[in-house]
């Protein structure tokens, strides 16, 4: 175990947020703790997308100075006393408030965080094929890690430019080169300094709104915390309560779940000692429905969660505005201009997520008490011209909040630009919003299993919220709309749409809006948005990538509304001295009240904690050869003929040569009539995968960015370079520029054999079951 990389990462994230505080401090002036816990995020991005502008013209670990200094100069102008600064005078500036104790929370659950990802990390460290998409994630560090501008070259794409988003790779390797880390190490430590960012901020959010709402700051922040970090749904619960009833209940309930579930009944019925971490993530059919705790044990340094930090902290800025006062147009102005560029590396880093921040800036400046008409010129007289009716003075904050969060999108796109017109522009590849029908939606039982804590929890907030003489007319109503869903098979309209009309109408009718409303209203717009809708592209079937990113996406943010929403919980029934229902004699007792508000959160904490129990002890109990963050010793461990080759490649190919390797089809043909998996397997690209070293065809995953014609034609030719008559063989490697052959395994599988006595290729490598050839383009003929 490499504990003296992991204080040196520690030592790093120190720094990084003892620079970055005081411009959290400036920017959260108005939430309890002034931001503490975005700190590290916020951090980032400003070292980041500088180096990223520069990373066009050069990159390189000297170009990782442009952010360092960004951040220090970015932190010194919030910190000081510009006024001063102007005379000669250096002095912090007089209103900048940095609360040390709710620092050190913050880097109290950030530490806890953060070591505890190392430590399922330790004991699971490998970037194997299966399972996920490690290949591809750490294909792209390696792949930074040689590039000497961005975007990097693909390295299943030879001598093209990446088309994935690969923001949250740029973060890892700028990471790692301030640390001086192997990527093979900063693989890892990276992979858990993103769940400690994610964790750190999810206690932020759920503390400041806690505090806001007269709830318990610790407790919210803490219960925030969990339902992010280490809660999951109720899949694993659920069975376990299934297996408690009667024999003669267990089997049907249990066939019922199967017609309308991935799941089997024998799996159903499966006892602990058939538990596998997997299951819970595949509820919905032909989907994924990851949580972050399922994410981060199975190790993917994967997009949709590198981009959950980046979400919150446009969360956490669009709060601090919530918070505003309408006088104070200019620090609402530079909030919105924040987002916007939040916004803007959110693009590069999760695409998928973009929308979602300027979502929750929407309802943030719909719902806050501050009109959105006076962030524009000339306020006074449009307030004059709007504010004469309740109507109008709705349709003006509406047409308002859209102008100006438009405008933040479009600056956001404009900075995002030199990605969106490089990486993503272009390519053979097709994208169409489709509608799902019917039979496509999620069934109620599956969205109670995904769901079900958040949607109880949420609920009874929103109980409370009503109060006893309005809730009777809502569920009456409620009530008719489940009827209807059930006639239309759409759960969703019964399970979700609710929290985002009811939750609506309580903001705008409330005197005093909260927040964690506001989180329910836009994970619930999320959930009803993929209900209705779905993007049709080839990098998964139907709607399974739709609701695979989306998903990510609610949960970080129903986990960050369910601290508050306890919280607020354990206090309002800590008020209560008894309960009654009007015009009925019905009433509880204000102890069985209170006794029922901790009997519903330790309900819920312990329901969402199962898995947690089982997966981690199922992880430590796994068969290791070592506990190391080496991504790569897994190569060694189990295919060291290949891993030799693959580490010679690695340390003495400098730069991005082309190499030629068997490509990573879903399926190949092999010389004995047998056709192998080579997607998601060892035999899919190792030497590629795992060095950054460019193949002309990589993984299948290319037709996805590119489509199918650019991809299959290169499969042809890689196909004709092996085993094609020698003119053909020299006009390819002549095009593609190819440098370096590889004859493996994988190779001979699929060719059989392979000549290479011929005078233009020369052994520079010989180990195990591989040769690696180099091309003398002189003596090409």
């Amino acid at each position: 175990m490499e504990y003296a990389l992991v204080v040196r990462w520690l030592v790093m994230f120190a720094a990084l947020w003892a620079v970055g505080l005081p411009l959290a401090a400036r920017l959260f002036r108005r939430l309890p703790g002034h931001g503490a816990g975005f700190t590290l995020p916020l951090s980032l991005v400003v070292v980041t997308l500088p180096v990223y502008y520069v990373g066009h013209l050069s990159f390189g670990p000297a170009t990782m100075l442009v952010g360092v200094v960004a951040l220090v100069a970015a932190s010194a102008a919030s910190g000081l006393d510009l006024t001063a600064l102007r005379s000669g005078d250096v002095r912090l500036a007089a209103d900048l408030d940095i609360d040390r104790r709710a620092v050190a929370e913050a880097a109290v659950v950030f530490a806890i965080a953060f070591l505890f990802a190392v430590g399922l990390r330790a004991l699971d460290p490998s970037v194997h094929a299966g399972g996920g998409e490690k290949f591809l994630d750490f294909g792209l560090l390696q792949s930074l890690s040689r590039a000497a501008v961005l975007p990097p070259e693909d390295m299943w794409f030879a001598g093209e430019p990446v088309r994935y988003y690969y923001g949250g790779h740029l973060v890892s390797i700028l990471l790692a080169w301030l640390t001086g880390t192997e990527p093979e190490f900063a693989y890892n430590l990276a992979l858990a300094g993103f769940f400690g960012f994610l964790v750190a901020a999810a206690f932020e959010l759920g503390r400041s709104i806690s505090v806001a709402t007269g709830a318990n700051g610790r407790l919210g922040g803490v219960l925030a915390a969990f339902f992010v970090g280490f809660a999951s749904n109720l899949v694993t619960a659920g069975r376990f309560v299934l297996l408690a009833l009667p024999d003669g209940v267990q089997r049907p309930i249990a066939e019922a779940v199967a017609e309308r579930s991935r799941y089997s009944v024998s799996k159903i019925l499966a006892s602990a000692a058939d538990f596998s971490y997997w299951d819970a993530s595949r509820v919905i059919p032909g989907t994924i429905n990851e949580f972050p705790l399922f994410a981060w044990l199975n190790g993917d340094l994967h997009a949709h969660m590198m981009g959950t930090p980046f979400l919150l902290l446009a969360a956490g800025l669009a709060f601090a505005y919530f918070r505003t006062p309408e006088d104070a147009v200019g620090e609402r102005r530079l909030l919105v201009g924040v987002i916007a560029v939040v916004g803007a590396l959110q693009v590069v880093v999760d695409t998928w997520s973009f929308p979602s921040i300027f979502g929750v800036l929407f309802l943030a400046m719909v719902f806050a008490p501050t009109r959105p008409s006076t962030l524009v010129p000339g306020r006074e007289r449009l307030r004059a011209l709007t504010d004469r009716t309740p109507v109008s003075r709705e349709v003006t904050r509406l047409v308002g909040t859209t102008a100006v969060v438009g405008l933040a999108g479009v600056v956001a796109l404009v900075l995002a630009s030199p990605f969106l017109l490089g990486s993503v522009a272009g390519g053979g590849s097709t994208r169409t919003i489709e509608i799902l029908t019917p039979d496509q939606r999620t069934g109620f039982g599956a969205l109670v299993l995904v769901h079900g804590a958040f949607l109880a929890a949420f609920a009874l907030h929103y109980a409370t919220r009503l109060g006893p003489r309005r809730i009777l007319p809502v569920v009456a109503g409620l009530t008719a709309v489940a009827i209807v869903a059930v006639i239309h098979s759409f759960a969703a309209l019964a399970l979700v749409v609710p929290f985002v009309v009811v939750g609506w109408v309580i903001l705008r009718r409330s005197d005093d809006p909260r927040f964690d409303t506001v989180l329910v209203v836009a994970g619930a717009g999320l959930v009803m948005l993929v209900e209705v809708v779905f993007v049709n592209e080839q990098a998964g079937p139907g709607r399974m990538n739709t609701v695979f990113k989306t998903y990510m996406q609610v949960w970080v943010l129903w986990g960050c509304a369910m601290g508050p929403v306890l919280a607020g919980l354990v206090r309002d029934t800590a008020d209560v001295s008894n309960l009654s229902l009007p015009n009925t004699t019905f009433h509880i007792r204000g102890e069985a009240v209170r006794a029922l508000g901790i009997v519903v959160v330790v309900a819920l904490v312990a329901s969402t904690s199962v898995y947690a129990g089982l997966a981690v002890s199922d992880h430590t109990q796994t068969p290791r050869q070592e506990t190391t963050l080496d991504a790569t010793a897994f190569a060694t461990w189990y295919h060291s003929d290949e891993a030799t080759a693959i580490t010679w490649l690695d340390e003495n190919v400098d730069g991005n040569p082309t190499m030629l390797t068997a490509p990573g089809t879903e399926w190949s043909d092999t010389v004995d009539d047998k056709r192998e998996y080579v997607m998601y397997a060892w035999r899919g690209n190792p030497e590629s995968s795992l060095t950054g070293v460019p193949t002309v065809a990589g993984w299948a995953h290319e037709v996805g960015y590119r489509g199918p014609e650019a991809y299959y034609n290169r499969v042809r030719d890689v196909d004709a370079m092996y085993v094609g008559d020698e003119s053909t063989r020299t006009r390819l490697i002549r095009e593609y520029d190819v440098q370096y052959v590889w004859v493996g395994p994988g190779e001979r599988a699929r060719y059989g054999e392979i000549e290479t006595d011929v005078p233009w290729l020369t052994p520079v490598h010989r180990s195990g079951s591989v040769v690696v050839y180099e091309v003398e383009e002189a003596r090409l003929p």
